[in-house]
């Protein structure tokens, strides 16, 4: 029986098969079989609900085991009331009840007051919007002269005279209110801000950018697109991050290393340190060899390649998403050269000037020769600094290699147990503090090479010093990373040869695990330790300040006047804005970055931790702007200056950084080659966990312990292992025994894994750079609607002008026709 089957939202197909009668009511018997009909297309339910109808001219035929009509009515009655208990699109704004989120869609233009009629103005008072008027009046306090004399010019000046204690843009009345948002509405956009922004019940919902960016200016409004823009392409690292955990976590009891290692109860590992560390066996290593399984397992080079990807894919949809927001915020246009000249280079090189080439006019000059000799100087005090912080780093080596000996001697016995994990936990808390304590010292530096430079424009001044305080903080907060992930432990020489640091102090050894697990601290104390640092100092410390000062005011004056108090009043009360503007919150997410890609191979947690730290960073920040900040002022900017190109130089960094730490810091090589070319499976091209059997015994080689030079031989002789003194002991390296032709000298297999580890740096490098590269070209810089919707603004506004010089032709035609100097060969 042939029937004509479609599918529908409306009702379309009953309304078809009823004028032609040829639709039964529903249920209807024919020949003993069933017509389905329900009223799933009668218009009733919501056109995202997908649902099917089926006509036919001729009744359907249906298999009897199809359920009934009414059983189906009730399931999809249950269906809509989830449905209806379901809130719609959780994440959007609700902007029916929040009509000022509203944003007229017209074509913008630069304002002139020449063509002001082509302008759409309801109400000239608010046509500016309050971040626009501030500026402009930033601008004239900034240049005007308020005393005749040399360089008495600007507000800057008579600030930092004294004259005047604080000037900044006011609040839009307070972010509180008695009555509801939802019913009487904002009283003003600051409570706006906050009720649908910086409030912590709404930490799920995407960011009102552009009622940001109208309230506190374009170059805010760009920092936490970009901060809600990272957040959000962290969740897929995060995810993959956590999968590889898990991986590591399912895995844990099939790996065939870790299990030799907790069954190794007969091999004696020797001392780590001189005289005081005892010898131990390697099963004591049991959790720590568990503890490196989860993070160095087989998903680890994946989520490097995946990490490196992202972040390429990260900037690339960065730069899609900035270009939308430039052309949203009238900013595609807007050039550096309409950017005002610093106040202070005006003042400096008011005496030498010279035109510019794109305006005409003349403006300040600095000579080349002061130009160079300036940067020469700032480059020597960024490289001074930089050696400060090695020095540092230096200290905190001498730290780990001293006291490492003095918690193997403790009298308690947790310590003494645990002497290599205890010397890295307070190495690293250390390291921390010295690094807080530096930071100050590198801010105050960077400022004074900055303003030594004398940059011509505020982005200039911005760049330079971001660049530097980038500099010193990255190099500050990774050089303790760089030295365990590379350098500790692989140059310690080997027992009965130590190297020595200074002819006396033995360098650190690994753990007999490894020094992944070593890694893994350092990164996990100090990404912790600095984000719960930093959102202190964020908004804790701002909180305490702006408590105290209600507290003296209110016992200067009294708790009656609290109400009184003028807006201005109130908001010099709150804590001003960062002098360096969006640095601190720039860098903290900059350096945050760099710890997610540098290192991520040896912590694939930190995507996750990012993320939880972010999604509380950014309400953290919006509270902290809208609340306890006073308002700063509004600037303009079409991307995220410098920053960019940092992030940019990370992504590059942390190929290079993961390649080594899998080749060169995990075990992932001296496994890969131990199962190709030494294990049970040799030769068969396979390297599963079975091919692994006998890989701890032949990564460890063997002392003969009467080898020992006296300065490093224990003072136990080992005999609580056997009863007996012991002859030899084991170390992590690929050395001959001591009976060989060479004792101690590397064996060929140390050769192979030396080649493996070298040949995958180089794999790894090109091919991820390849991928990278690839994915650049094929990702455009600019969405295709976008192209489309700047061509399409681009012909109408030239077809507007050709329509305006056309009428102003046509209407002078018909002027000079009414006087009688109508000539005969006129165009049009």
């Amino acid at each position: 029986m042939g029937s004509a089957w479609k599918i529908c939202r409306t009702n379309e197909c009953k309304n078809a098969f009823q004028e032609k009668n040829l639709l039964p009511a529903p249920p209807v018997q024919v020949h003993e079989q069933r017509i389905i009909w329900t009223s799933l297309c009668d218009g009733s339910y919501p056109v995202h609900a997908l649902f099917f109808c089926f006509c036919s001219a001729t009744p359907v035929k249906t298999d009897s085991h199809i359920p009934h009509p009414s059983w189906c009515l009730r399931i999809d009655k249950q269906i809509s009331r989830f449905r209806r208990w379901l809130p719609k699109k959780p994440m959007r704004l609700d902007k029916e009840t929040l009509p000022d989120l509203e944003e007229n869609d017209c074509y913008t233009a630069p304002f002139s007051q020449q063509r002001i009629h082509h302008f759409i103005i309801h109400n000239k008072d608010t046509f500016f919007n309050n971040a626009t008027r501030s500026r402009i009046v930033h601008h004239i306090l900034q240049r005007i002269k308020y005393e005749e004399g040399k360089n008495k010019i600007g507000l800057n000046r008579l600030l930092t005279n004294g004259s005047y204690e604080a000037a900044f843009p006011l609040h839009e009345g307070s972010y509180r209110s008695k009555n509801s948002i939802r019913t009487h509405g904002a009283e003003n956009h600051r409570h706006l801000l906050y009720e649908c922004w910086a409030s912590w019940g709404v930490w799920y919902k995407y960011q009102p950018l552009d009622l940001v960016r109208r309230y506190f200016g374009e170059k805010i409004g760009l920092y936490f697109a970009w901060l809600g823009w990272y957040t959000g392409m962290l969740f897929p690292a995060a995810f993959i991050g956590l999968f590889v955990f898990l991986y590591g976590v399912i895995t844990l009891d099939h790996c065939q290393v870790s299990k030799e290692v907790c069954q190794a109860t007969d091999i004696i590992m020797c001392p780590v340190c001189d005289k005081y560390c005892p010898f131990m066996r390697l099963s004591d290593s049991c959790v720590y060899a568990k503890v490196t399984h989860l993070f160095d397992n087989g998903a680890t080079v994946f989520f490097a390649v995946f990490m490196a990807v992202w972040a390429t894919v990260f900037l690339e949809f960065w730069k899609r998403r900035r270009a939308v927001i430039a052309y949203d915020w009238d900013l595609i246009d807007w050039e550096e050269e309409e950017e005002e000249i610093r106040p202070q280079f005006e003042a400096k090189y008011s005496k030498k000037e010279r035109m510019n080439p794109i305006s005409g006019k003349p403006e300040p000059y600095q000579a080349f020769a002061d130009k160079c000799s300036r940067l020469i100087v700032s480059a020597s005090g960024i490289f001074f600094m930089i050696c400060v912080v090695i020095a540092a780093v230096f200290g905190i080596v001498i730290y780990r290699v001293v006291t490492v000996s003095t918690f193997a001697a403790f009298k308690w016995a947790l310590i003494r147990n645990n002497s290599q994990v205890a010397t890295t936990g307070t190495a690293v808390c250390i390291n921390f503090c010295i690094i807080m304590l530096l930071n100050v010292l590198y801010e105050k530096v960077a400022l004074l090479l900055t303003n030594l430079e004398q940059p011509r424009t505020e982005s200039e001044w911005e760049n330079s010093f971001t660049l530097k305080m980038f500099l010193f903080q990255f190099v500050n907060l990774n050089s303790s990373t760089f030295y365990i992930a590379f350098f500790l432990g692989r140059f310690t020489g080997h027992p009965g040869a130590y190297l020595r640091l200074i002819n006396r102090w033995r360098l650190e050894e690994c753990h007999p695990s490894g020094c992944l697990i070593d890694l893994c601290m350092q990164m996990g104390i100090i990404m912790v330790l600095k984000q719960t640092w930093n959102n202190f100092m964020e908004l804790g410390y701002p909180l305490i300040q702006n408590w105290w000062t209600r507290r003296k005011v209110r016992q200067e004056r009294g708790p009656e006047r609290k109400i009184s108090f003028p807006q201005w009043e109130k908001d010099y009360n709150l804590q001003p804005m960062n002098a360096y503007g969006l640095f601190d919150e720039y860098l903290e997410m900059i350096l945050q970055f760099g710890f997610t890609t540098i290192f991520v191979a040896a912590f694939p947690l930190a995507p996750l931790l990012a993320l939880l730290n972010n999604i509380i960073e950014i309400r953290l920040d919006a509270y902290k702007f809208v609340t306890q900040w006073r308002r700063p002022l509004a600037s303009r900017a079409k991307d995220i200056g410098i920053w960019y190109g940092i992030l940019e130089g990370i992504g590059i960094l942390s190929v290079i950084t993961n390649a080594f730490v899998i080749a060169i810091t995990s075990d992932f090589i001296p496994r890969l080659v131990y199962a190709y070319k030494y294990g049970p499976c040799a030769g068969q091209g396979e390297a599963g966990q079975k091919c692994m059997v006998g890989y701890v015994n032949a990564s460890l080689s063997v002392f003969r312990i009467s080898d020992f030079e006296n300065r490093s031989e224990p003072e136990s002789d080992g005999s609580e292992f056997s009863g007996t003194p012991l002859k030899y002991c084991r170390y992590r390296d690929y050395r001959d025994p001591p009976h060989s032709l060479v004792p101690y000298g590397y064996t060929l297999q140390f050769w192979h894994v030396l080649a493996a580890r070298l040949a995958f740096i180089i794999v790894f490098e090109h091919l991820v750079f390849c991928i990278k590269h690839l994915i650049s070209y094929l990702i455009p810089d600019l969405p295709k609607d976008l192209r489309d919707r700047m061509r399409r603004e681009k012909y109408l506004i030239q077809e507007m002008m050709y329509e305006a010089e056309l009428e102003r032709l046509q209407k002078e035609r018909k002027e000079r026709k009414k006087n009688g100097k109508a000539h005969h060969n006129e165009w049009p």
